[in-house]
């Protein structure tokens, strides 16, 4: 998986390094090509991904602060209104 939120391989919310699943910040069908396309993945553990109520499928405080992240690290690179058009929302 490549990515540019991290350089380790491990669970992005407690280190885990092992059960690790790869997530889509930018999910979707269209979202997903997009995060794909641009790097805005993390490794997730299944509890933090989709295996627990603590996961990011179903925590919306967790979603969102992966989005927010994601979104201040695409903007290292690009501009807000670049994010914005890509990802079509402002999650800061």
């Amino acid at each position: 998986m490549e990515t540019v939120i991290q350089s380790n391989k491990e669970c992005y919310v407690c280190g885990q390094t092992t059960n690790l699943h790869s997530h889509h910040v930018f999910f979707g069908s269209a979202n997903r090509k997009l995060s794909e396309k641009y790097g805005m993945k993390v490794w997730l553990c299944g509890a933090h991904h989709n295996q627990s109520n603590a996961g990011v499928h179903f925590n919306r405080q967790l979603d969102l602060r992966l989005k927010m992240y994601a979104q201040r690290v695409f903007e290292k690179q690009h501009s807000r209104e670049e994010f914005m058009q890509i990802f079509g929302r402002n999650y800061l």
